[in-house]
């Protein structure tokens, strides 16, 4: 098959899909003789964006696990604004040591359903979004050597490719429901509609965090009222220079709880081809 380019896509709040995408999109480039293109999917006007691909590319898609699927506010852009004409794409998870659950069957389905077709797949662990107490500093050094072997597999995949591949079997079901988050009790917790919080002491009004939000959710002439959908997605409380956001729930804590109680024990990555 005769490529012409290497794209890396993602959607990625906090910087860890952003991460491995990258690495993953540029050893295949360099593999391959290539050149490589970067398009985020993670604010408004990046997701308005319609993208079209054809046969002659290679894309790289990522996303976050949120609750063992695709962000379901970012899923219907996922869907709608990535056209693959015959692309071949490598489905690429993050998740933050829990499970990626079906994340991965549900990311490779779409892009399949899209157009693509997926040749390799992989789910990688990060730091949780909601917490340094699990996977904090991953992708480290191990997990990027991981993911550069990964993309030399991909290919030599490729190289001998002749035809249009089969879609790559990853384990999980695309249709599945939702994981339902539990507190400390192991009973379930809801804080869908919980909103960040803000430490006035700290806050300078900068706008950042209104600027930086994928949902356009905070009112940047007033960063404390937040009127739009908040997906607890952390990339306010992360990008925060001032450490001036916070959520301060107690269902939402309780299952932070939780998940640092339960899930320490450092996952393993994989990978699919």
């Amino acid at each position: 098959m005769q490529l012409c380019k290497v794209w890396a896509v993602y959607y990625s709040a906090t910087g860890t899909t952003d991460k491995m995408v990258n690495t993953i999109a540029d050893v295949l480039a360099a593999e391959l003789n290539l050149p490589v293109g970067r398009l985020g999917f993670t604010s408004l006007a990046e997701r308005k964006k319609e993208y079209c691909f054809t046969e002659k590319d290679l894309v790289v898609v990522g996303s976050p696990t949120y609750a063992g699927k695709l962000p379901n506010k970012i899923l219907p852009d996922f869907r709608e604004k990535l056209r693959g004409g015959g692309a071949l794409a490598v489905p690429v998870v993050m998740f933050g040591n829990r499970s990626f659950d079906n994340s991965l069957a549900e990311l490779s389905a779409v892009l399949e359903a899209g157009g693509f077709h997926t040749v390799a797949a992989g789910a990688f662990v990060g730091r949780h979004a909601f917490t340094d107490e699990l996977a904090y500093g991953r992708p480290g050094w191990s997990d990027l050597f991981e993911a550069k072997n990964f993309a030399k597999q991909i290919s030599d995949k490729v190289k001998r490719l002749s035809d249009i591949p089969a879609p790559v079997k990853v384990p999980g079901d695309s249709d599945a429901p939702y994981y339902i988050p539990k507190g400390v009790d192991g009973q379930p917790v809801n804080f869908l509609k919980v909103k960040p919080k803000t430490d006035l002491s700290k806050c300078t009004n900068c706008g950042a965090c209104a600027r930086l939000c994928p949902m356009g959710a905070i009112d940047p002439k007033n960063v404390v009222s937040v009127p739009g959908t908040c997906i607890k997605c952390q990339r306010c409380v992360r990008k925060c220079t001032k450490g001036a956001k916070y959520f301060d729930d107690p269902a939402f804590l309780s299952h932070v709880a939780m998940l640092e109680a339960n899930f320490q024990e450092p996952k393993e990555n994989e990978v699919f081809l």
